[in-house]
């Protein structure tokens, strides 16, 4: 018996090219391009982008971006800023002997309504006290709070991925115990979405 051969078709024929646009606050810059066959395949994608990429600013290598595409019309996609990630190597990097790091996480909303996750990493100047290091996060956990109930989103990320809002924190905990550095290591969004 013989059988008819079936015609393959190539997926990526069938697939157009979709331009992926940064947020407002990015000034609506190109980050990317994305394959789809159908826009609704598009929704909701995650795409990571490291701020040099962004501001041209080398300095900002060790900072990523998350976008989620929100938005399809046409051939672009326009996304909204879902959080930011320091590189691991250089949080490492940070660390050094005879000094503690105090990590600590927590949830704060912004003054337009998004919440956002929050982790903070503090680099002591020197070995710390179970005490000195509740104390600290104490005075970490009001600074970023108050910070954020006065910022809408926009401006709270901007703050954050340029480094301001650290320096914000470092006024307020060098009170409390010598620091040395402080970073916000990582920032995500309590989404909630239809996938």
């Amino acid at each position: 018996m013989f059988m008819a051969k079936q015609k393959t078709v190539d997926k990526w024929k069938t697939k157009a090219w979709y331009s992926v646009m940064a947020p407002e606050m990015f000034e609506s810059k190109q980050i990317g391009e994305i394959p789809a066959d159908d826009d609704s395949k598009l929704k909701n994608r995650l795409i990571s982008v490291s701020l040099a990429e962004l501001t041209g600013d080398m300095t900002h290598t060790y900072t990523n971006l998350h976008f989620r595409v929100s938005e399809i019309k046409g051939r672009s996609a326009f996304t909204k800023l879902v959080g930011h990630e320091l590189s691991a190597s250089y949080l490492r990097s940070l660390v050094r002997r005879k000094r503690d790091v105090i990590n600590d996480v927590m949830d704060v909303q912004t003054s337009d309504g998004v919440g956002v996750r929050v982790k903070v990493s503090i680099y002591s100047a020197r070995k710390t006290s179970g005490a000195a290091r509740s104390a600290v996060r104490r005075a970490m956990r009001e600074e970023v709070s108050a910070r954020a109930k006065e910022m809408d989103f926009s401006t709270f990320e901007q703050e954050i991925v340029f480094g301001k809002f650290s320096s914000r924190i470092y006024k307020a905990i060098k009170k409390v115990i010598p620091v040395k550095r402080i970073e916000v290591r990582k920032t995500e969004v309590r989404e909630s979405f239809a996938a």
